[in-house]
């Protein structure tokens, strides 16, 4: 579904991706785990189009088309759904319009199906429908921006830390939720800082360190990698 072939990204002088590699098959949830400043929200608001490729040789394919250097809106409309870091909910806005605001992009309003597809994952956000996003807590504005993302009925849902912040109960929650977003058909590419909970739930993964792609191969494998228990798993 994803491919990103030779990959590089820099910041003026200073080169963030260094030709990476990764792929997202369908239906898959695919983790990509390292430490703070790694490169990893660098790839995902690379593939959705909010930071453009330096090199000529970098190739990113989303069912089978290049979207490298493609508008972000024109990759939405693609079927590809970025949920940034820090959730962006819109604080002054309405749980409801939060939501009808994730439907922009797409043709014809959406329906009453897709909110029950919101509120089937997030029945919580059904609750609070009516409420300012702003005076939701931590964990319910993550809630509002999956549950925006999802409005858009992506076939490919990228998440950017979406543990970061919340009490460890609601974290637990909020990665059955993305495997419940998964089994219900869509695929996943997650950016995680809780590498242990990112591994248990992932069928493949990448490790990136510096910018490049150091490790990859099956969650469950990765998991016992001796190097990958110290770096990231506090063993």
């Amino acid at each position: 579904m994803l491919k990103l072939e030779k990959v590089d990204v820099s910041y003026g002088s200073i080169k963030a991706l260094h030709g990476i590699s990764v792929e997202v098959k369908n239906s898959e949830i695919v983790a990509l785990i390292g430490a703070n400043g790694a490169g990893k929200s660098t790839t995902l608001r690379t593939i959705s189009g909010l930071l453009k490729p330096s090199s000529k040789e970098s190739i990113i394919t989303f069912k089978d088309v290049q979207i490298q250097g493609m508008p972000p809106h024109k990759i939405v409309e693609m079927g590809l759904s970025h949920v940034p870091e820090g959730r962006r909910v819109f604080p002054e806005m309405s749980v409801y319009e939060n939501l009808l605001m994730g439907a922009h992009s797409r043709k014809g309003k959406p329906g009453q199906e897709d909110f029950d597809r919101v509120y089937h994952h997030f029945p919580r956000l059904k609750e609070r429908i009516k409420q300012v996003a702003g005076t939701l807590s931590g964990g319910e504005q993550q809630m509002l921006a999956m549950g925006r993302a999802l409005m858009t009925r992506p076939d490919l849902l990228i998440l950017d830390e979406p543990s970061m912040g919340l009490a460890p109960m609601l974290v637990e929650e909020i990665f059955h939720i993305i495997e419940d977003i998964n089994a219900a058909g869509t695929t996943i590419l997650l950016v995680e800082q809780n590498a242990h909970l990112a591994l248990e739930i992932s069928h493949r993964a990448y490790v990136l360190e510096t910018g490049e792609i150091v490790l990859e191969g099956p969650a469950r494998e990765l998991a016992q990698n001796e190097d990958i228990r110290k770096a990231y798993l506090g063993e």
